[in-house]
């Protein structure tokens, strides 16, 4: 039996990601280079590609946004976690994330002023479209004009490989690293022979027996 709960934002997990951007004047303490941790963020088009951050107007980088009409999103990583946490309850008003967490930050294609975070596996440089009020929080819909992914994550094919990243979710308040794969787009219709080839060997079970 399912319990009637009050409306909320209850879809989860969803990614968490880390948002840089900067002003005008890349040198001036008030619009430097800073980062805000989003977990509000998804894709929203295919062709042209374009995503979506939601941020409160009394963010500093809601400002910082609206200035150059550019922003990053950097995927988060098991070891980039306690990072992000920190960009979210630290107001880069206040202080250089970049400089106060060592991160590094790096020119992001197609992009002005927004910089990429270097040590995020993958960076998505993003041009706004629109800002759309909603309430709380206003959503900043841009078109993806680059990416930038770790050499790491590359096979010799060149197929982007990021199940290697050690991604992490968040899930209701909390951060969680992602688990087993379970199958694939249209693994449910798959032939034997294509889930032989694209479905990771089963693990053997242990027997209980001494």
């Amino acid at each position: 039996m399912k319990i009637n709960v009050s409306p909320s934002t209850m879809l989860n997990p969803v990614p968490v990601v880390m948002v840089s951007c900067a002003g005008k004047n890349p040198d001036h303490p008030e619009t430097r280079p800073n980062i805000l941790t989003v977990a509000w963020a998804g894709t929203v088009n295919s062709e042209p590609p374009m995503v979506s951050v939601s941020i409160r107007k009394s963010r500093h980088s809601h400002e910082l946004i609206c200035q150059t009409q550019e922003f990053v999103i950097n995927l988060v990583t098991k070891k980039l976690a306690k990072a992000c946490d920190y960009c979210g309850v630290r107001s880069g008003a206040n202080e250089d994330k970049f400089l106060k967490l060592e991160l590094t930050p790096q020119e992001a294609p197609g992009l002005s002023y927004a910089p990429q975070i270097a040590e995020s596996p993958v960076s998505i440089s993003c041009k706004l479209r629109d800002i759309i009020e909603l309430g709380s929080h206003d959503m900043f819909l841009a078109e993806v004009v680059g990416v930038s992914v770790d050499e790491k994550l590359m096979d010799e094919k060149g197929k982007i490989c990021l199940e290697k990243a050690g991604l992490i979710a968040y899930c209701h308040g909390e951060y969680f690293t992602l688990g087993e794969m379970l199958g694939f787009f249209g693994y449910s219709v798959a032939s034997k022979e294509a889930l032989k080839r694209r479905m990771p060997p089963k693990k053997s079970k242990k027997s209980n027996k001494k």
